[in-house]
């Protein structure tokens, strides 16, 4: 499937294709980031950003979107512009049929790294290495799209998506037994997904006690 990631952002807002085999290997085909500068009204700048998404789709027709969720942070302005940015994306996509999917960091660092607390260097240089690039995609927000959209095939095909879709069916076997419903075992990068994955569960229904 060809998926394409983004990393939404006001400043600087980083898009990739990959193209992932049912084997999980991951070829890149596009990535790129697209900017807008400061100066300029905000209306301007979305439609900045929005005609750069929509010629990408254009060009690599991807099977689906993945995005980055958005979480409250102490600077204001920054999560206004990620949040406009993903809104922007997802009317694009959906006026193309195209199914969007938001991953957490934790779930896509789990599942790039192993890790769920990875740091960016080190979703880098796995990025690089799933890809079989000779360096890390610059900037961090090209890698990071990059890890969303090979996070969102790996999650919707092959061991590891059977893996998630198990647990998420509330079978509970695969987190108890460490293999998935063919009775494969389970890699440390699949194990810590489904920790992620369990954890983000947590956690929204904590947000939805507190509502």
């Amino acid at each position: 499937m060809r998926v394409l990631g983004i990393d939404p952002g006001l400043t600087r807002c980083g898009v990739g294709v990959v193209d992932v085999a049912p084997d999980r290997s991951a070829r890149l085909v596009d990535v790129v980031v697209l900017r807008s500068p400061a100066e300029l009204a905000t209306p301007s700048r979305l439609a900045r950003i929005a005609d750069g998404l929509e010629a990408i789709i254009e060009e690599h027709r991807p099977n689906a979107v993945a995005l980055e969720r958005v979480f409250a942070r102490s600077d204001v302005s920054t999560i206004m512009g990620t949040a406009q940015i993903s809104g922007v994306a997802m009317l694009i996509a959906a006026r193309r049929a195209l199914p969007v999917a938001l991953h957490t960091p934790s779930e896509v660092k789990a599942a790039i790294t192993g890790y769920g607390r990875a740091d960016k260097k080190q979703v880098g240089t796995m990025v690089a290495r799933i890809l079989g690039l000779d360096e890390v995609p610059k900037p961090a927000d090209a890698a990071d799209a990059l890890a969303l959209a090979i996070c969102h095939a790996w999650r919707t095909g092959g061991v590891a998506g059977a893996a998630i879709a198990d647990a998420q069916a509330g079978a509970g076997s695969t987190a108890r037994t460490g293999r998935d419903a063919s009775g494969n075992a389970l890699t440390p990068a699949q194990r810590a997904w489904l920790a992620a994955e369990r954890a983000a569960a947590v956690s929204g229904a904590a947000r939805r006690v507190k509502e």
